[in-house]
């Protein structure tokens, strides 16, 4: 099953975690060290991310999945 984000609006934890796949607490850790985006409170029991956060979220982590992989040809003959 594939999971798509809007591309505007909000977003909900349960539909932020079948895209990051975390558990809450290690999710609610990064938000609140800042690593991941901070959430909007719709009402007092209720908080969602915005939409072009998660994207912006999302693009992010796999720029630095990129970087990570692309290992310098003189590293690997060491």
């Amino acid at each position: 099953m594939q999971v798509t984000i809007p591309e505007t609006g909000f977003i909900r934890l349960a539909q932020v975690l079948e895209v990051i796949p975390l558990g809450k607490t290690c999710w609610w850790e990064g938000v609140k060290s800042g690593r991941f985006p901070k959430p909007i409170k719709l009402s007092a029991r209720c908080v969602a991310w915005k939409s072009e956060d998660i994207h912006a979220l999302i693009k992010k982590l796999s720029d630095q999945k990129e970087r990570l992989t692309q290992v310098p040809v003189e590293v690997l003959e060491k």
